[in-house]
């Protein structure tokens, strides 16, 4: 071996974590899980859950048998373990389990029990034999509490916790808890690293070549090793080539472990390009070697990477874009703020996206398709024109993006996208048409690059639910008009392209290769990075003001392919005509400058039917793509005012038997079933939607059928308000007397549960109309004792109102009782669909829409901050 050392010429970039070995140090055993006494099952509504003893990895071990028995939440273990923690360590424990891919939670509570820590791992997949974990200081996350310290330092209970992802039951075992402290991470990597090649073929070389020095140079069978001084973390490799003739096409990258054994970790089969970008998340190592198979190579530059470079695979796509030129990449991987809307039928199940620049996100979580142009050589993106967007039909939902110059004198290819969803529930297709038209007074020629992306409309800062950005491509195939996706055929062009080609990541990014005019011959890749990209190229030449189409079409809801000549623009035609048919159910009669609002409401109606999924209304199509009955209820008023009552009734029959056994109504619904979480404003909302739906319809045989839930509902408030309305409360705190119990079904108290007059207004409202559906059912009684609790909780409300507004010395009326904030959307309940403004203090009221309207204008002028 021949030692090169370079100082100053492989580089590492970031700030790296070290951890040599601590002498003397060790881990610490917590719990051998010998025995089963100290823990104890912590479940939610009606989950159900068991310790179980069994062998272990060393000695006993303990099982948690678990049934999610058809509803959502929680099965776990959980003990009393007091813990200090030093500025650094690491949890270990064995783990194996038999068991769906539900969530894996590691939680750490302090000892109020308000204040908790979390490893979270969604979907996790449980390994069959025991398999040893191990969890970083890095790793556990503040996952909520009041306390606004961020960082770890105590803790007085440790929990292992198994979450509905998948549901069913299983059965998951763990054995050997302990924690090891580590010593503290340095600031700042070494200022060199030591370089040794394997053969004296390989050699230094200081001189400049062209913009980029060069580091090492070498040809034919090569293994350079990197020596990072001590063992490392850090999340990938980007090297630098001195040039694109001068780099293989073919190496693997291997790390040494603690024990001196060797693994590769990364192959690259068909490197091109002078820079190669290798994701390697949670790596560590000592030294890294590069096994190069042959060629010439001319090595500029090494950088290791920290490791928030790959810690997620938008972080992996976001350090490339800061790299590439703005407009190869969609805006939000560049921290810009993208803006979409949604495509869909009816109740289908999946919804489609388009995005204010002209991409095309074909189902949810899904890849998309970008498009660009080519016009005299020049690649045109999204950040060379000005998209302009437009909903024709008077707001039907039937999205259009045209680009347009992007400034006076500018100068753009005229390519109008737009994009809408055909056919019906269970049937129904994404069609997305392009048209270029050439705006010039001379014949030009044009290439119209329809790029299929890994990635989603959907941007990376959405997190909640499906999280926005990559969407892996394993292998991609283009042949003739037929676009498959790992296998499956997903996109079919109404005309074949003149060219296509598929590339993996290694190779460069679609609209690289269409930059540099590197065409691959390929049209169909396998890319174990699942970063495969691919175009079909549209060449056209075009006369002055003459236009071309071309549409793709996607299966959305179901698999079925297009009809064999089948007509983008009749499809078009149809589509609205379905569109105007669903939405002028009520007409709206306004004054000529009342059209864009008309339009406004026929387009939020347009939404609410296609946000739902199938009876189930739901917020959203992403983030928010479960029905909560907040929204539900909200929703559902909207439709009846716009006379869709039947899809109102369809959602209340959905909806209503997800309520648990004791008459808790939850607070939202997917396909895991009921959620467990207590948020009180649920069971007002329920009742209220049951009464609104009678009183639009009249429809007594439906008010019969769900009177057991109002029932349900209301007897289940009466034990929550009980359990408030004691003499202790009284004392401690008369706000909270005779009041819904804390919750956080309000955003703002996710921290830590709050008594929320969000809930109280609410649980009133779904008082009144529990008397109103027994007094139309001629329940007497019954509706005499709703009545009189009715009445008696309005009077609680009220004192509470006083008590909470004279122990904050506030002149509005306050968002929860404990911390008397301002929030006027929380009041609005109390007046719609309350109707409580008649004994709500009216100088509160006032005070607290003023100051609401003050802080509106206040933004709106730029003398205020948003973030107030």
């Amino acid at each position: 071996m021949v030692p090169v050392a370079m100082r100053g010429a492989i580089l590492l970039s970031g700030a790296l974590a070290l951890h040599p070995a601590v002498a003397g140090a060790q881990a610490r055993v917590l719990d051998g899980f010998e025995d089963p006494a100290p823990w104890r099952v912590v479940a939610s509504d009606q989950v159900s859950g068991a310790i179980r003893r069994v062998e272990g990895a060393r000695g006993g071990a303990l099982c948690l048998d678990y049934d999610f028995n058809g509803v959502s939440g929680y099965a776990g273990i959980q003990r009393d373990l007091p813990l200090e923690y030093p500025d650094n360590y690491r949890f270990s424990f064995h783990l194996r389990g038999d068991s769906p891919a539900n969530d894996l939670q590691f939680k750490l509570v302090d000892a109020s029990g308000d204040n908790v820590f979390w490893v979270n791992r969604p979907r996790y997949d449980f390994p069959a034999d025991w398999t040893e974990v191990r969890y970083r200081t890095r790793h556990i996350d503040k996952a909520w509490g009041p306390d606004p310290d961020r960082v770890l330092r105590r803790s007085a209970k440790v929990e292992f916790t198994i979450y509905n992802n998948a549901g069913g039951r299983g059965s998951v075992c763990f054995d050997e808890l302990a924690l090891e402290p580590l010593p503290p991470d340095p600031a700042t990597p070494p200022a060199a690293v030591a370089v040794e090649a394997s053969t004296a073929a390989a050699r230094a070389v200081h001189a400049i070549d062209g913009d980029r020095g060069t580091a090492w140079e070498a040809r034919g069978r090569q293994r350079l090793l990197l020596d990072l001084g001590q063992e490392r973390e850090f999340g990938g490799l980007v090297l630098r080539w001195a040039d694109a003739r001068r780099r293989p096409q073919r190496y693997a990258v291997e790390l040494e472990d603690a024990d001196g054994q060797w693994r590769t970790v990364r192959t690259v089969e068909q490197g091109r390009g002078d820079s190669d970008w290798l994701a390697l998340p949670e790596a560590e190592a000592r030294r890294i070697a590069l096994r190069l198979e042959g060629g010439r190579y001319a090595l500029a530059e090494a950088q290791v990477q920290p490791l928030e470079f790959s810690a997620h695979p938008n972080d992996f796509i976001k350090a490339l874009a800061r790299e590439l030129p703005r407009g190869w990449l969609p805006r939000g991987f560049s921290g810009e703020q993208p803006y979409w809307t949604i495509i869909g039928v009816d109740g289908g199940s999946e919804q489609g996206l388009v995005g204010e620049d002209g991409a095309v996100e074909l189902a949810r979580g899904g890849f998309s398709i970008e498009p660009f142009v080519l016009e005299g050589g020049r690649l045109v993106g999204w950040a060379d024109v000005k998209p302009v967007q437009r909903l024709p039909g008077e707001g039907l939902p039937m999205p259009e993006v045209e680009w347009t110059a992007a400034g006076e004198g500018g100068d753009a290819p005229a390519l109008q996208v737009s994009a809408f969803a055909h056919g019906q529930a269970g049937d129904s297709r994404v069609v997305a048409r392009y048209r270029l038209r050439n705006p010039h007074p001379q014949p030009r020629e044009y290439v119209l690059a329809l790029a299929v992306r890994p990635l989603q409309v959907n941007p990376p800062a959405q997190f909640l639910n499906t999280i926005g950005g990559v969407s892996p491509i394993s292998s991609l195939a283009i042949d003739g008009a037929t676009v498959s996706v790992d296998g499956r055929p997903r996109v079919y062009a109404t005309r074949p392209p003149d060219q296509a080609f598929a590339t993996p990541f290694d190779a460069g990014l679609d609209v690289q290769r269409l930059a540099s005019g590197d065409i691959p011959a390929a049209s169909a890749v396998e890319d174990p990075t699942g970063l495969a990209s691919g175009m079909l190229l549209y060449r056209w030449r075009l006369a002055p003001g003459e236009e071309r189409e071309v549409a793709l079409v996607a299966p959305l809801d179901g698999e079925t392919a297009p009809p064999p000549g089948f007509d983008a623009a009749r499809a078009a035609e149809e589509t609205a005509a379905r569109w105007q048919e669903l939405l002028g159910q009520v007409e709206l009669r306004l004054p000529a400058e009342g059209r864009d609002f008309a339009a406004t409401v026929r387009t939020a109606l347009a939404h609410m039917l296609v946000s739902r999924v199938g009876p189930r209304l739901q917020p959203g199509t992403r983030s928010y793509s479960r029905s909560w009955i907040r929204d539900g209820a909200m929703i559902s008023e909207g439709l009846l005012r716009l006379g869709r009552p039947e899809v109102v009734r369809q959602y209340l029959e959905w909806y209503a038997p997800y309520q648990f056994e004791n008459g808790k109504v939850p607070c939202c619904v997917d396909a895991r079933g009921s959620d467990p979480v207590p948020e009180n404003d649920s069971h007002g909302e329920l009742v209220f939607n049951i009464a609104e739906y009678w009183r639009y319809t009249g429809d007594r045989e439906f008010l019969q059928r769900m009177w057991p839930h109002v029932r349900g509902a209301f007897d289940y408030m009466e034990r929550l308000r009980a359990s408030e309305r004691t003499e202790e409360n009284r004392r401690r705190d008369p706000a909270f007397y005779g009041m819904m119990p804390v919750s956080i079904s309000h955003e703002g108290y996710s921290a830590k549960p709050m008594h929320s007059y969000w809930d109280n207004f609410w649980a009133l409202r779904g008082y009144k109309d529990a008397v109103e559906v027994a007094q139309a059912l001629g329940l007497r009684e019954e509706a005499r004792r709703m009545a009189a609790a009715r009445d008696q909780f309005r009077a609680d409300l009220a004192a509470s109102l006083r008590a909470a507004t004279a122990r904050h010395g506030i002149d509005y009326l306050p968002g929860a009782a404990e911390l008397g904030d301002f929030d006027p959307t929380s009041t609005t309940i109390a007046l719609a669909p309350g109707g409580e403004q008649d004994w709500l203090p009216r100088e509160l009221l006032e005070n607290t829409f003023e100051r609401y309207w003050q802080q509106f204008v206040e933004r709106r002028d730029g003398r205020r901050e948003w973030k107030d």
